[in-house]
């Protein structure tokens, strides 16, 4: 398949991902930019190694070591790890495929189905993660997941406390929970109301 070709499956694949799945979902207009621009960056740098004498492991090399500053520049959460990396691998599959013509289009729509599923609002829609504040001091573990039960309403899987404050009498907890089917449906249907 020409070069041409698969950098235009490339940006197609790109704007699907960013347009299609991100943005709708999550709507950070700061992580579109970043998510394009990482692509187009990738595409660029990994199409122009491809064909020298230089190697795509130096440019590939280079730009996760980028990657890595980038990550640890701003607080992102994993889901936009996730597209953040999948913008990257996509932009490195179009120029640095050698195998068949049909296997980089190919491996660049696995990424967008993975995504789609894998983020998909109806996912494991009950199930949630929070840092919660409690106004009460809280350090035995089974008193603490009775507490953020009544709190919450939900079943607690996991309570990781931060930091209990004795003299301010806080607990500072980050909680894993999910909600009974039928509860997250009326909550939802009181919400929309």
């Amino acid at each position: 398949m020409p070069r041409l070709a698969l950098f235009a499956i490339d940006l197609v694949a790109v704007s699907i991902l960013v347009f299609g799945l991100y943005f709708p979902r999550h709507r950070r207009r700061d992580l579109v930019v970043a998510y394009l621009g990482v692509n187009v960056g990738v595409l660029a740098v990994a199409g122009s190694l491809s064909s020298s004498t230089v190697g795509a492991g130096l440019g590939l090399g280079l730009f996760g070591v980028l990657s890595i500053i980038r990550l640890r520049s701003t607080e992102l959460d994993q889901h936009e790890v996730a597209y953040y990396f999948s913008a990257l691998a996509l932009g490195v599959l179009g120029p640095l495929s050698g195998g068949p013509a049909w296997l980089a289009p190919s491996l660049m729509g696995l990424i967008l189905v993975v995504m789609f599923l894998g983020d998909h609002p109806r996912l494991l829609r009950t199930y949630h993660r929070q840092t919660l504040v409690l106004d009460t001091a809280i350090v035995e573990q089974t008193a603490l997941i009775a507490k953020l039960e009544q709190v919450l309403g939900a079943r607690v899987h996991k309570a990781t406390v931060e930091r209990v404050d004795l003299v301010n009498e806080t607990t500072i907890v980050e909680v894993r929970y999910s909600y009974p089917q039928n509860r997250k449906a009326d909550a939802l249907a009181g919400a929309h109301r």
